[in-house]
């Protein structure tokens, strides 16, 4: 039994900004029983508590989970029945307003996002420890999301062409459209460093479950760490995965 398993959230857990399944949310549970979990995702906290906590059980172990928003660059632990934060590695306003207008100004550039065309909400979004960019909007609908680009060629595109523009910061793909940009050195092997050092558990006794560990992939910075990588390709098999787990004495 991992003393931490650690869950990508989009495409593992879950389908694009969907909550989890009530399936998984079961066994999410279990496992919760019986050892540390953590969820990192490029999404804000909020997309955490919808999209996992809300669909949890009542009795789950909330203790036992741990929650890292925009890629690592932010964690939160369960204390006092509510969420608090351990730390937030922020991109202060200022930066941000620069950042966001790069990001603009390189997307523009490449041809793949045509900004006069209508979005489905906001495309480039502050979330404090991140910039995030959605290509068709941040509430595109979920199949619109997944047939956009399934090769990864206009996110590479995107990651490429900002990354150019944009010294001291890290440029990664996120989520089936987006592309996060967060400082330099922050990403989801900074937060399993920190959960490491701040829960004393060794990386090499973590297993991180992602469907995107592949070079390029927006979990591949978990090769960083000594932590133990399972790649899957769906919820589907994430929850095959869990049942594995929980099967181990």
């Amino acid at each position: 039994m991992p003393e931490m398993v650690i869950f990508d959230l989009d495409g593992t857990l879950a389908r694009s900004k969907q909550p989890i399944a009530p399936s998984t949310a079961a066994l999410l549970s279990a496992l919760l029983s019986r050892t540390k979990v953590a969820v990192v995702s490029g999404g804000a906290l909020l997309q955490f508590e919808t999209q996992v906590v809300a669909q949890l059980p009542t009795d789950a172990s909330l203790e036992n989970l741990y929650l890292l928003p925009t890629s690592g660059a932010a964690l939160y632990e369960w204390r006092a029945a509510k969420w608090i934060k351990v730390y937030e590695e922020r991109i202060p306003e200022d930066e941000a307003y620069k950042i966001q207008e790069t990001v603009r100004f390189a997307a523009e550039e490449t041809g793949v996002i045509d900004f006069a065309t209508p979005s489905f909400g906001d495309r480039i979004e502050y979330r404090g420890a991140q910039i995030t960019l959605s290509a068709l909007g941040q509430e595109a609908p979920i199949a619109a999301k997944e047939a956009w680009d399934p090769t990864k060629s206009k996110r590479h595109a995107l990651q490429k062409a900002i990354a150019s523009k944009l010294h001291g910061y890290a440029v990664s793909m996120g989520g089936k459209t987006s592309i996060d940009v967060t400082k330099e050195g922050i990403d989801k092997a900074y937060g399993i460093h920190q959960l490491s050092k701040r829960l004393q558990i060794p990386e090499a006794n973590m297993l991180y479950v992602g469907d995107e560990l592949e070079k390029g992939g927006n979990d591949e910075a978990v090769y960083k760490t000594e932590a133990k990588a399972k790649p899957i390709q769906n919820p589907t098999e994430t929850e095959q995965l869990i049942q594995e787990i929980l099967a181990i004495p």
